[in-house]
């Protein structure tokens, strides 16, 4: 019986949590749920983000306006942009609050995410819409595909989707 003790102490542990970051919780749900992707190892490339990593793995960059310039290094999972209400508890990771000035970004405005070893942005039901690449406007709730250099337009905010390399 004392080796089944020693088993346990050097058994690998589940991470510790104090549930405030209900997303990273999620996000290790997700993959280690059967039945996921047929590779799962793709989420562990050179460029897959470390969940609470201080290394960016991708960086939205303001390419218009008096912001222009700004950047928005993203080291989640999950990036959502928007802009930033304490009193309604929205406290997006690309907060545009101050870089627009007409409040054409609401709120919850879209969402980056990263997985199977891709991005994808989705819009959130926004009233004024997501553009990549100046194309249609992005269905609310869909998924669409991103790359390294594809601009997004949020509202009246121009930003460019960098990869870090």
């Amino acid at each position: 019986m004392w080796l089944a003790g020693r088993v346990d102490d050097v058994s690998p542990k589940p991470p510790q949590s104090n549930g405030s970051d209900r997303r990273k919780n999620e996000v290790a749900a997700t993959v280690a749920r059967p039945g996921g992707p047929a590779n799962p190892s793709t989420i562990t490339e050179s460029r897959a983000p470390q969940n609470g990593g201080d290394r960016a793995h991708a960086t939205l960059v303001i390419e218009r306006g008096n912001a222009a310039g700004k950047q928005f290094p993203l080291n989640d999972q999950e990036a959502n942009i928007g802009r930033w209400d304490a009193e309604g508890g929205v406290f997006p990771d690309v907060d545009l609050d101050s870089c627009d000035p007409e409040a054409k970004v609401a709120r919850r405005h879209a969402r980056i995410s990263f997985q199977n070893g891709g991005y994808a942005i989705e819009d959130l039901g926004s009233t004024n819409g997501t553009f990549i690449n100046r194309g249609r406007r992005l269905a609310p709730g869909s998924r669409h595909p991103l790359h390294d250099g594809d601009e997004i337009i949020v509202g009246k905010t121009f930003l460019r989707f960098r990869i870090a390399r």
